[in-house]
């Protein structure tokens, strides 16, 4: 049985994750902000509190895993806005920042220690943050802010590679969430299904690549 930590595991893709990992057995600490009814009928291990912008939040997070192993790392928690040329708005292009790039390395960072030999970390980012993949440009903070987190991810594996740590950058697809605003191509259940698929196949052989939750690698 695994030992799997999840950011932003409330709602959404998050939430599903957690749901599919507790039901085929593993251990779930399940941190959020605020919890829902649908993460409390799990039985997970809920961590409410962890916003991941905050020291203060994510240290409530690494006290209740304590001192035990993490196995699996999965930086779920993420914000979208929408940003044009025309009509930037630097606060939430900041916020973005803050939420989707900085928040995976605060929370790595905080449980850095309970991650070992054969432990491994995911980072949920978008294949709009690829530039070779980048065919309309728009959403400016939220595409800055996912390329960055796809820098974290590469350096981390380089960090973690000597400990045994496998990093994995992963793209959930077009998914129907709040998040969305319920527009989607597919629905949480199913791209969690691959994003946990994406997971256990990870070694480190695969380190420090990109991966839609379908099963394909992506362009940088």
């Amino acid at each position: 049985m695994a030992l799997v930590v999840i950011t932003g595991a409330n709602q959404g893709i998050g939430l599903a994750m957690a749901q599919q990992l507790q039901a085929r057995g593993d251990e779930v600490v399940a941190a959020c902000r605020t919890a829902s009814d649908e993460l409390n009928a799990t039985d997970c291990q809920v961590v409410e509190g962890v916003d991941v912008c905050d020291d203060a939040g994510v240290e409530l997070l690494r006290q209740a895993v304590g001192d035990r192993r993490v196995d699996v790392l999965i930086n779920n928690a993420g914000i979208l806005t929408s940003e044009r040329f025309d009509d930037l708005d630097f606060d939430r292009m900041r916020k973005q920042y803050e939420v989707n790039t900085l928040g995976p390395l605060r929370v790595t960072k905080a449980l850095s220690d309970n991650l070992r030999e054969g432990s491994k970390v995911g980072i949920l980012t978008s294949r709009v943050g690829s530039m070779a993949d980048n065919g309309s440009g728009g959403n400016y903070g939220y595409r800055m802010s996912k390329a960055a987190a796809n820098m974290a991810g590469v350096n981390l594996m380089h960090d973690f590679k000597p400990r045994g740590i496998a990093v994995i950058l992963l793209h959930p697809g077009y998914v129907k969430t709040n998040m969305t605003g319920g527009n989607g191509m597919t629905d949480t259940a199913s791209s969690a299904k691959g994003l946990v698929a994406r997971i256990d196949d990870l070694s480190m052989e695969t380190t420090g690549t990109f991966w839609h939750a379908e099963g394909y690698q992506l362009p940088w």
